[in-house]
């Protein structure tokens, strides 16, 4: 069995500065309230490959992964996957950016599968990445926002 989500938030700003502010890939850890860093380990061809760690857990665990992301200015879409899967078989992630009269609305599909033994199952994940994408999309719906209200001035 495999997971799959697929949310969209609509951003009221401008799609260049949607785009610049959530593929700048070093700036996650202002963006999303989860990262606690984003490095850049290269960049060829154009793909960028970062390693992301996470704010510790409750028990002071820091779980990081590395991933690949290639983003496409001319149909303003991305295709992500996890290098480092983790307790993923896979994990693919395709972000879509589309000019809606409102303004941008940023997509994000997450497909993936969880290994035998991880310690929850596909459908479980789901409904954590489900759950935490909507926070995630919301709290950058917010800063995008912030900044475009303040460039607009």
């Amino acid at each position: 069995m495999a997971g799959h989500v697929d949310n969209a938030v609509v951003l009221d700003a401008p799609m260049d500065l949607v785009w610049q502010m959530t593929n700048d890939v070093a700036s996650w850890p202002g963006l999303f309230s989860e990262y606690a860093e984003a490095t850049i380990l290269e960049e060829r061809d154009g793909t960028t490959r970062f390693r992301l760690a996470l704010h510790p857990d409750d028990r002071g665990t820091v779980w990081s992964w590395v991933s690949a992301r290639t983003p496409d200015l001319a149909t303003r879409t991305v295709r992500a996957h996890r290098v480092e899967t983790g307790v993923f078989k896979y994990m693919w992630i395709f972000w879509e950016y589309t000019q809606e009269p409102d303004g941008v609305r940023m997509r994000w599909v997450q497909d993936f599968e969880m290994k035998p033994g991880a310690p929850i199952d596909d459908a479980a994940m789901r409904d954590r990445l489900d759950g935490n994408t909507k926070v995630q999309m919301e709290l950058i719906k917010r800063k995008v926002e912030a900044v475009a209200r303040v460039h607009s001035t």
